[in-house]
């Protein structure tokens, strides 16, 4: 019997399987492993789970992680291959023991690379590769409530981290230190590693040479001084699972501008979050802060999306899943149990949110209160 609930999660991918014509599926998307299967590892030799439309799946993989991957997984066979072996040609196998005439798989993970299409061709020449697009990361856009339950333990490492640098940063530290703070107290409350996210210090848009050149600097030892913003934003993990937060940090007591700057920002993102109800469109969620940021002159520009697919992270080459994501494009609708991170920048502040999507709008994970921090006050989340 499959254990709850890789059950539901196995049922929705072979009604995807049966919706494109196959007989079996080939995944090697590093999330999608361990969403399906309990199990994920990199890639450093290939491997992947042949999933029979019938019948149970199959891991393949290399043997020095048959250990860990068995002690995980509920998936009842593990294959394994020593490294000086052909990993294709051990997946092959695996593919040919199906019988399957046709084999789908998610031609845009990060595993089903032109090499390995072409390997496994050329391997299976009797077998037709069909592309089944989204399969690795649309199927699991819909949490259950083991998923929300880890997206919340992140969120509250998340909030915890936010206080402890709140309360010790000041003049005179980097944005390095303020990053080790994060970095311990993840480690200490039970996150899965120390992979802070991004800190740095805010400049005006003018310096930047664009309203959000802040958001994705790379750490540095600039000293903070008395009136600079600290940007920070936490990524937690627990079980692989990512919350997301950004708050701007003020050494100094806040302008009256920069207050009334985030004040507005956080009024037009709260009508974006009380809008992401079920059914609701994903363009109509996105304008409700876009147009109105543009309109008013807080933005110059507004070419990034305000908000992206939360879920899990493992061991691919992108920190961020934008398979569904707000913009001016989005034609999407959100469902119930959805999760996400909504942001927003405006002159050199930003503010964001983990928020789960439920039948009377987007509900906030994460609780730090939503102002401006001023670096040596106490913060203590909203609720707790």
């Amino acid at each position: 019997m499959i254990p709850k609930p890789f059950d539901r999660r196995l049922a929705l991918l072979r009604g995807a399987m049966r919706e494109a014509g196959v007989g079996a599926y080939l995944c090697d998307h590093a999330e999608m492993l361990q969403w399906l299967t309990g199990y994920t590892v990199s890639e450093t030799f290939y491997r992947g789970c042949v999933v029979p439309l019938d019948g149970p799946p199959v891991w393949v993989l290399r043997a020095i992680d048959e250990v860990p991957c068995r002690a995980a997984t509920w998936v009842p066979t593990v294959q394994v291959y020593a490294d000086h072996q052909d990993a294709h040609g051990a997946v092959a196998g695996a593919l040919l023991d199906t019988g399957a005439q046709a084999v789908g798989a998610d031609f845009g993970s990060f595993g089903f690379t032109a090499r390995t299409r072409d390997r496994l061709a050329a391997l299976l020449p009797d077998v037709r590769f069909v592309d089944m697009p989204g399969s690795a990361d649309l199927l699991r856009s819909v949490k259950d409530t083991l998923e929300v339950g880890r997206i919340e333990q992140a969120s509250g490492i998340a909030d915890g981290a936010m206080a402890a640098i709140t309360r010790a940063v000041r003049a005179g530290m980097r944005p390095r230190d303020a990053s080790a703070i994060a970095a311990r107290h993840y480690l200490t409350r039970g996150a899965d590693d120390y992979w802070v996210g991004p800190i740095s210090v805010s400049r005006r848009a003018e310096a930047q040479g664009h309203d959000m050149g802040f958001l994705h600097a790379v750490l540095r030892d600039d000293t903070l001084a008395d009136g600079d913003v600290l940007h920070v934003e936490l990524v937690p993990r627990v079980g692989g699972y990512s919350a997301r937060m950004m708050r701007s940090i003020r050494l100094g007591a806040p302008s009256e501008e920069e207050v009334a700057t985030m004040a507005r920002i956080r009024a037009l993102q709260d009508a974006q979050i009380a809008a992401m109800v079920p059914g609701a469109c994903a363009r109509e969620v996105d304008a409700l802060l876009r147009q109105p940021m543009l309109d008013e002159g807080l933005r110059a520009g507004f070419p990034n999306i305000t908000g992206y697919q939360l879920g899990l992270y493992a061991k691919t080459p992108r920190s961020s899943d934008t398979s569904l994501s707000f913009h001016p494009g989005a034609d999407w609708r959100l469902q119930a149990g959805q999760v996400f991170h909504m942001y927003a920048t405006a002159r050199g502040l930003a503010l964001s949110e983990t928020v789960l999507v439920t039948p009377s709008g987007g509900r906030a994970l994460t609780r730090t209160p939503r102002r401006i921090m001023t670096a040596g006050e106490t913060v203590t989340p909203e609720g707790a």
